[in-house]
């Protein structure tokens, strides 16, 4: 038996008399002998690092194109945008990337702080007063949201708009299977929600999107009112660019607002980690999932900061709480806390500023091309969607060997029933976005490459 396994012959021979078994093979006599590793894995020998460094070279060679030499317009819920030298430079400090979870207020002021600074700033982006110390990413957010207003109102109805990113609603749908609540999903006609078109009574929450996935900016009085109506909360998913250039998702009348703080200064990443916003209005601060940072004064009278209002209250209401999440994506915060710090209010305004000029000129210059239409009519901000005459998975390969990632397929995000897109144009659908990273330049290559691709 190797050195390093902690447990002696004789722990082992006292389990394996207590399972009434003979030896640790018989642990696994239920696992099919058809999958079970006879003989070991069988490795080769091992090879020096230069050596490996070659064979990841030569594997990656084949790539046809990789997000280092193709033009970014993707979005969809991950955005390209320019993540500043300072940012990639102070949020890898190593007294942030190693800390541990800030449970200890003597040990962990500046950890605190930065947290503090970061719940301020996206209580401001959302317009509410109250904003946590992150969650996972956008999805579970809003899972968690629901979950707020189940427990708020005692209810398990849920009204969910189809311009909320699909990948969102389904894994809402996901939890609804554990927790019972009963999800509905409001259709879209032109990129609006058709509130009328469902049964609103009885809601525990209206969940709207602001920008919605297809990038359509909605009036979201008819949601709010809805909410107003049945009693229940109203949640709002918002992009965090835009709001520093939009009205709020609190001005609109918003319970809870979420978002995917991705934006914020973490890079795409191949999809993670990523940054789950959430901010809620005082009635619901007991409710409040995850960590809360506040401010207090020590004893020696000196500013200082705890998590606060917790105390694992949450944990010890047992089946009666509406979360069981007890932690936070603190890199991911801090990250975006120093994004939001470096850019200040006008900054992040031309980020918004930025994306929303590129993102119309694009959508003016596309519809120059015959056969490409709109998806919608309705206003936009940084994304877009547009209709092609050919499938869009055939017009973004195209791209592709034109050096563009040019969009994202719908279909590859809903599926065919989704309420969110007519019948018969799901499979041409492309999503476009628009950063303040894509120049003139690269947006009139766009254009030029898709005007090739559609013939």
């Amino acid at each position: 038996m190797p050195d390093y396994l902690p447990h002696t012959d004789e722990e082992r021979e006292s389990m394996l008399a207590f399972l009434g078994l003979e030896s640790i093979e018989d642990l696994f006599d239920h696992v099919p002998s058809a999958v079970r590793l006879a003989g070991g894995l069988h490795l080769p020998a091992g090879k020096s690092e230069p050596d490996v460094a070659a064979d990841f070279d030569r594997l990656g060679s084949a790539n046809r194109g990789t997000t280092a030499n193709l033009v970014c317009f993707a979005g969809a819920g991950a955005y390209d945008h320019e993540v500043p030298a300072v940012v990639r430079a102070l949020s890898s400090r190593s007294e942030f990337v190693t800390a541990y979870t800030p449970y200890q207020p003597e040990v962990a002021q500046g950890v605190l702080q930065a947290i503090f600074e970061y719940q301020t700033m996206i209580s401001r982006l959302s317009g509410l007063p109250i904003a946590n110390a992150s969650l996972y990413d956008g999805a579970t957010a809003l899972v968690e949201a629901v979950n707020m207003a189940a427990g708020a109102t005692n209810r398990q109805k849920l009204l969910v708009s189809s311009g909320v990113h699909p990948h969102w609603r389904a894994v809402v749908r996901t939890f609804a299977r554990g927790t019972g609540h009963e999800l509905i999903e409001v259709p879209l006609v032109d990129g609006i929600t058709q509130w009328s078109a469902v049964d609103t009574r009885g809601a525990a929450a209206v969940v709207a999107a602001y920008p919605n996935y297809l990038g359509v900016l909605e009036d979201l009085s008819e949601a709010k009112a809805v909410a107003e109506e049945s009693g229940a909360l109203f949640i709002v998913g918002a992009d965090p660019i835009a709001a520093s250039v939009l009205r709020t998702a609190g001005d609109w009348g918003a319970d809870v607002v979420v978002g995917e703080g991705q934006p914020l200064g973490t890079a795409l990443a191949f999809g993670g980690p990523y940054l789950g916003l959430f901010a809620c209005t005082e009635a619901q601060i007991r409710r409040l999932p995850g960590r809360l940072v506040g401010e207090t004064v020590d004893t020696g009278g000196r500013r200082a900061f705890v998590t606060t209002l917790r105390a694992r209250e949450q944990d010890i209401r047992r089946e009666k709480a509406t979360s069981n999440v007890c932690t936070n994506q603190t890199l991911m915060a801090v990250t975006a806390a120093i994004q939001l710090g470096w850019l200040g209010t006008q900054g992040l305004r031309d980020v918004a500023t930025r994306c929303a000029v590129g993102a119309h000129y694009a959508h003016d210059q596309l519809l120059e091309i015959s056969g490409v239409e709109d998806a919608s009519t309705q206003p936009f901000f940084r994304e877009f969607a547009v209709t092609t005459p050919l499938p869009a998975a055939h017009v973004l390969s195209r791209l592709t060997d034109e050096g563009i990632l040019g969009g994202i397929a719908v279909s590859a995000l809903a599926t065919a029933d989704d309420p969110s897109l007519p019948t018969g144009v799901l499979d041409r659908t492309i999503l476009i976005a628009v950063t303040e990273r894509r120049t003139r330049e690269e947006i009139d290559q766009l254009v030029a490459a898709f005007a090739k691709a559609v013939k």
